[in-house]
C-alpha cells in the first residue's frame, strides 16, 4: 500500500508518478508500477506491452502518436536524462494544444503518465539515455501519426536548446547549448504542426 505517489499534472489525463525508493548502502529496491496503488488513485489502464529504446544527447524523438489505436504510456528513464513532452490533441479538451513537460532522470525516478488522445516526444539531454515505457494498446504499423515538435502555435520550451524555427519540423540550425547538433529522423522532420495535423474526436 502506498509503494508510489501519483500526483495530478496541471492538464487532465496526466499524471506524474513517484515510486517510493528503499535504499540502504548496497543499493535500493522499489516498485515501478504498483496497480493498486493506481487504480486508488483513478488510473485503471491495463498494459499490453513494455517497450525500451536507448539514444544519444541531442536525440529529439516525437511528437508521436497512433490514430485509430491512441496508447496510454507510462514513461520513465533507467539510464541518462531526458525532457519528455505531451501535447493535448483532444477535440473539446479545455487543454486542447497545450503541452506539458518533465525532466526525467535516473536520479529523480520520476514517472510519466499520459493518457491516449495525446502527442508525446521527448529530447535527451546527457550523453547516452535509456527510455522504457508501458502502453495500453499494441504497436499497429501505419496506424502512426506524429505533430512537428516546434510548432510554434503549440510552443513547447525545450530545455537547453537553441535555434529558430524556420517554418518546418527541420532540425537545421538547432543546437543544445554545449553545441550538440539536434539528431531527428527524417520521418520526424515531416510532421505539420497542429491545425494541420490529426486530433482525436473520441475520447
Amino acid at each position: 500500500m502506498g509503494q508510489i505517489k501519483v500526483t495530478k499534472a496541471p492538464i487532465e489525463g496526466l499524471y506524474i508518478i513517484e515510486p517510493t525508493v528503499h535504499g540502504d548502502e548496497r543499493g535500493y529496491f522499489m516498485e515501478t508500477y504498483n496497480q493498486r496503488d493506481c487504480h486508488e488513485a483513478g488510473l485503471d489502464m491495463v498494459f499490453v506491452q513494455d517497450n525500451q529504446s536507448m539514444s544519444t544527447k541531442g536525440v529529439l524523438r516525437g511528437l508521436h502518436f497512433q490514430k485509430q489505436y491512441p496508447q496510454g504510456k507510462l514513461v520513465r528513464v533507467i539510464r541518462g536524462r531526458v525532457f519528455d513532452v505531451a501535447v493535448d490533441l483532444r477535440t473539446g479538451s479545455a487543454s486542447y494544444g497545450k503541452w506539458f513537460g518533465v525532466e526525467l532522470t535516473e536520479e529523480n525516478k520520476k514517472q510519466f503518465y499520459i493518457s491516449p488522445g495525446f502527442a508525446h516526444g521527448f529530447m535527451v539531454l546527457s550523453d547516452v539515455a535509456e527510455f522504457c515505457y508501458k502502453v495500453t494498446d499494441f504497436y499497429h504499423p501505419g496506424d502512426e501519426g506524429g505533430l512537428a515538435w516546434n510548432d510554434p502555435e503549440i510552443g513547447i520550451v525545450w530545455p537547453e536548446l537553441k535555434g529558430s524555427y524556420s517554418g518546418s519540423a527541420s532540425s537545421e540550425g538547432y543546437t543544445l547549448e554545449d553545441g550538440t547538433k539536434l539528431n531527428i529522423n527524417t520521418r520526424d522532420q515531416s510532421w505539420k504542426g497542429l491545425k494541420d495535423t490529426f486530433h482525436f474526436t473520441n475520447l
